[in-house]
């Protein structure tokens, strides 16, 4: 007779009753590890039971920029947002392997792969596909999905977590000091299905996590404000020479 401990039960499994332990099992969804167990003396059977677990990882910054006043409607930033020259800059082209619009009637949505990085042994490419929204008077910029391409073990880690970010961008260039204010959040789904962490409670995932997270955005969101700043200012600077010619 074997002796199974589940979610705190104790059950003897015999070899003339599998069914009842694996019933027992089922009554219990939420189980974790993976396990090997013995059904009886000469049946063994790897029953994998996935965790359910997962962890919300989450980081936000927003940060404000000054803009130099040019005196000039026709050269404010909402403005240059309508030019090609400002979605590339939104969407941090130059930073990119490559873009291309989605065809879409209704929406600027953007289809971005980054260039190339070294995972483990593999070579991946990181896809973003943003949907930009520019008004009048902000600018949001929001990422509709994020995948693996370039193997197809790391594809398919793809489909354990999800990825949610918002960029909102606002201006005024009418205050005595104009200025650009962006707020990004990201926020992280991740389903915990691999030894050793299906053993760690939830909160030791998303303690390290979220530093890394926020380590991450507070590195970047001033970065990408820098370019953003000096792609405008090399676009006044074009336009300016244009109408002196």
């Amino acid at each position: 007779m074997n002796t199974a401990i589940h979610n705190g039960w104790r059950a003897s499994v015999t070899s003339q009753s599998p069914r009842k332990f694996l019933s027992l099992l089922r009554s219990y969804p939420n189980a974790i590890h993976r396990e090997r167990v013995l059904l009886g003396s000469y049946v063994r059977r790897e029953m994998v039971i996935l965790s359910s677990k997962k962890a919300n990882l989450s980081a936000s910054r927003k940060q404000r920029i000054k803009l130099e006043s040019n005196g000039e409607k026709e050269l404010t930033f909402s403005e240059f947002l309508k030019h090609p020259s400002g979605m590339e800059a939104v969407i941090n082209a130059k930073a990119l392997e490559s873009y291309q619009l989605v065809d879409d009637d209704d929406e600027n949505i953007y289809r971005c792969t980054l260039p190339k990085i070294q995972l483990m042994s593999f070579e991946v490419s990181p896809v973003l596909v943003l949907r930009v929204v520019p008004t009048q008077e902000d600018c949001t910029v929001e990422l509709l999905s994020c995948k693996l391409e370039g193997s197809e073990l790391l594809e398919n880690q793809s489909e354990v977590f999800s990825a949610v970010m918002t960029n909102c961008m606002t201006w005024n260039m009418e205050d005595p000091e104009p200025f650009l204010e962006v707020d990004v959040s990201l926020k992280v789904t991740l389903e915990i299905s691999t030894r050793p962490f299906t053993m760690l409670p939830v909160s030791a995932v998303e303690a390290p996590g979220n530093l890394v997270m926020q380590t991450l955005v507070d590195t970047l969101v001033p970065l990408m404000l820098q370019q953003l700043l000096k792609d405008y200012d090399e676009w006044i600077q074009k336009q300016q020479q244009n109408l002196l010619i």
